[in-house]
């Protein structure tokens, strides 16, 4: 893949420029975030294993023939994409109440959550990624 230019760097992906323009990189970090990023730390392997899943989840939409930006993961931490523009949205799956639904909502912490909750949040660092609703998705 040669020398590589840094294109974005995120909370927990950095994606990089290749030699050829219909090939990026993207590297998965071990850095953990909360309090939208103004909690920081590492977790050991996270990066690993979020490559894994995610090579898992665009192997398993390809097999059923849904596109993606997929192109092949060479190594435990990398993944090889087709640049695309993303859609800003952040898809939250809660089995336990945590975090902000707690501060939220006065739902104890670890409360389970049958069925999960679905989240959406709207990926905008100056708004804070607020939380959407379906009728504000459909409106934007």
């Amino acid at each position: 893949m040669g020398e590589r230019q840094k294109l974005y760097e995120g909370k927990a992906k950095i994606l990089y420029a290749t030699e050829d323009p219909a090939v990026l990189v993207t590297y998965f970090k071990d850095d953990a975030t909360a309090f939208n990023a103004q909690k920081r730390g590492t977790i050991a392997n996270k990066g690993r294993i979020n490559n894994a899943v995610s090579t898992h989840l665009f192997k398993l939409l390809e097999a059923q023939g849904v596109a993606t930006h997929w192109i092949a993961s060479p190594n435990e931490r990398e993944m090889w994409v087709k640049p695309v523009t993303i859609v800003p949205l952040e898809v939250v799956v809660r089995n336990l109440a945590a975090g902000s639904l707690c501060r939220q909502t006065g739902m104890a912490l670890g409360t389970p959550l049958t069925p999960p909750l679905v989240e959406f949040y709207y990926k905008n660092d100056d708004l804070g990624d607020p939380l959407l609703t379906c009728d504000r998705i459909r409106a934007m």
